[in-house]
């Protein structure tokens, strides 16, 4: 492929695709109707704003209908995991996608919910690194992301259990978490450390409801599986699933089990934003069979 600046018409050439460049300091000047754009859904992934005084700025400017922010969301704005919650969706004006991996495990702890039911649990998630982390040693709001992202395994905070509840209200403070950020550019393992009311009678028979969850119409989107003996994290670069389920390290003892997620922490939850979007903008595809 090939990527060009188009100066004087102040956009990107990809692939021969014309793709506009418009800019502001204040969403609220930018007149989208300008370009032949109206009733426009702008996707927010700047990460500025995170509630509906800052992201309500986009609704003021000309062409903008609807708002959807790639962050969980402060206040009243519903955070909303495609196939989990998404049928909450009406005409919210400002919806949030959550994080990645708020999306990457609630499918997998919805389904496990429903079967067994959770009592309560840990997350601990070993993400890749980010933008917010430093390349070398240097001053950060949060100390430990102030060292090196590339030569260190950083242990920090996730707000990803906390919002799971606010897609799955019946966990809401049920979960706790952790994150380790490792020197890795992408995918991402979860590790759900959880109490069920119900104890399967096995790992196989988690892992064989697990598998038929994955390959259910309802769920084959979001959730994926593998039993691959050799598997590793960059086997899942672009996968659109949201959340792999690996069957080889799946725990149980009594009423605990320890379930591990793999995903692509950028191509998975990029298509959990795409679905979201589509039905804001009332797009429809046709399932067969229906």
């Amino acid at each position: 492929g090939s990527v060009s600046v188009d100066e004087a018409n102040n956009g990107i050439l990809i692939n021969g695709r014309f793709v506009q460049v418009i800019y502001a300091k204040d969403p609220s000047e930018i007149d989208y109707t300008a370009y032949g754009i109206d009733n426009a859904l702008v996707i927010d992934n700047t990460g500025i704003w995170k509630d509906e005084d800052g992201l309500g700025k986009h609704l003021q400017s000309k062409g903008v209908q609807k708002v959807l922010l790639t962050a969980p969301a402060g206040g009243d704005i519903k955070n909303v995991v495609y196939a989990v919650n998404s049928d909450t969706i009406g005409d919210d004006k400002i919806v949030s996608a959550a994080s990645c991996t708020t999306n990457a495990i609630t499918p997998t702890l919805k389904v496990l919910n429903d079967e067994y039911g959770i009592e309560n649990g840990h997350v601990e998630t070993i993400h890749s690194f980010t933008n917010d982390q430093n390349l070398i040693d240097n001053y950060h709001k949060s100390d430990r992301r102030g060292r090196s992202a590339v030569l260190n395994m950083v242990i920090t905070s996730t707000g990803a259990a906390k919002a799971v509840g606010k897609a799955l209200p019946e966990l809401s403070g049920k979960l706790t978490g952790n994150a380790i950020r490792v020197p890795t550019p992408n995918v991402s393992l979860a590790i759900l450390n959880l109490n069920l009311k119900t104890a399967p009678k096995d790992a196989d028979a988690l892992n064989h409801f697990l598998r038929d969850m994955a390959n259910s119409s309802t769920w084959q989107a979001q959730i994926a599986y593998t039993d691959s003996t050799e598997a590793v994290s960059t086997d899942f670069v672009g996968t659109k699933h949201v959340g792999i389920v690996d069957a080889q390290a799946t725990i149980v003892t009594d009423n605990h089990a320890t379930v591990y997620i793999w995903y692509d922490n950028e191509v998975g939850y990029s298509t959990q934003v795409l679905r979201v979007a589509a039905q804001m903008a009332g797009i429809s595809y046709t399932q067969i069979p229906a």
